[in-house]
């Protein structure tokens, strides 16, 4: 699916700046059934398992074929609780985060307001909204002062988030974050747990449900109109690898559950790791929702 060019418009426009529950891991399951020993992309394997016959081999397959050309700058991981399938692509190589940071900032938010036992501030309703309904920077700068390095590595500990590291000083898009780390968290975001209580977990997702038409793209691409669409999206060009585009996403409501998150760096252009982060989630979306007889 084409950027259309009010999209483009927008997004070059927004280019981002720059225990006691320590047993709870939010982690995928051991899962029996269908595996597939891998199909290996320039070196790397796309591992995936699945309860539902035939499912794995076709997702590595297809996420193989996506990812040609671009397995050594890329990374995914996903989840479908439906089939009991997960699958994984150097899921535990460190990205740049770029704006994908934002979700980790709202969950880290959440918990510390559950802790103290209250509510959103009107302020923080409205710095929340702004940065992930519309990726805004200054309100992330924000949040991110608010909580300080203490306040997010509390909720990354809590989380199970053990492969991202905080960026430093107010360089919270050089967050250095995994595709594993990063499922982790949607999964979070997506079951009960003693992270987050129901009502945050709502608010969450409800946020990522309205993200402006201009930032509905990534994970997004192919996603059956029956499930609910919940996205945050990161973009960050360096002179070092290039852009940074990546896409999280979880699907809920008309009978699914799942989620992915595809990263990517070393990207020419930002449409082109758009393009790449797309064909991947199409072949996942498809491949997901195929009839269980295909």
């Amino acid at each position: 699916m084409p950027l259309t060019r009010r999209a483009k418009q927008g997004l070059a426009a927004a280019l981002a700046a720059g225990s006691v529950l320590t047993a709870f891991a939010v982690t995928a399951p051991a899962e029996a059934g269908t595996s597939s020993a891998g199909t290996n992309v320039e070196g790397s394997p796309v591992t995936c398992t699945s309860h539902r016959p035939g499912l794995a081999d076709r997702l590595e397959r297809d996420i193989a074929t996506a990812l040609h050309g671009h397995g050594k700058a890329s990374a995914l991981a996903l989840y479908d609780r439906n089939t009991a399938t997960s699958c994984t692509f150097r899921a535990s190589t460190a990205f740049d985060s770029a704006s994908v940071v934002k979700v980790t900032i709202l969950g880290a938010l959440l918990r510390q307001v559950e802790e103290q036992h209250r509510h959103l501030t009107s302020r923080e309703v409205d710095l929340t909204t702004a940065m992930i309904t519309k990726s805004d920077n200054a309100a992330t700068n924000a949040l991110w002062h608010q909580l300080g390095h203490a306040g997010i590595q509390h909720f990354l500990d809590l989380a199970g988030m053990r492969d991202t590291v905080p960026g430093p000083n107010r360089t919270w898009g050089r967050t250095q974050i995994t595709a594993g780390d990063q499922v982790t968290l949607l999964r979070l975001l997506t079951s009960d747990n003693p992270v987050l209580g129901e009502r945050s977990r709502a608010y969450a997702l409800r946020l990522m449900n309205r993200v402006v038409p201009d930032q509905r793209w990534g994970t997004p691409a192919g996603a059956p109109g029956t499930a609910t669409v919940h996205v945050k999206n990161g973009w960050l060009p360096l002179s070092t690898n290039g852009w940074r585009v990546h896409s999280v996403g979880v699907f809920t409501g008309g009978g699914h559950d799942y989620g992915m998150a595809v990263l990517s760096h070393g990207n020419r252009t930002m449409e082109n790791g758009v393009t790449t982060v797309e064909g991947v989630a199409r072949a996942i979306n498809r491949d997901l929702n195929l009839p269980k007889a295909a």
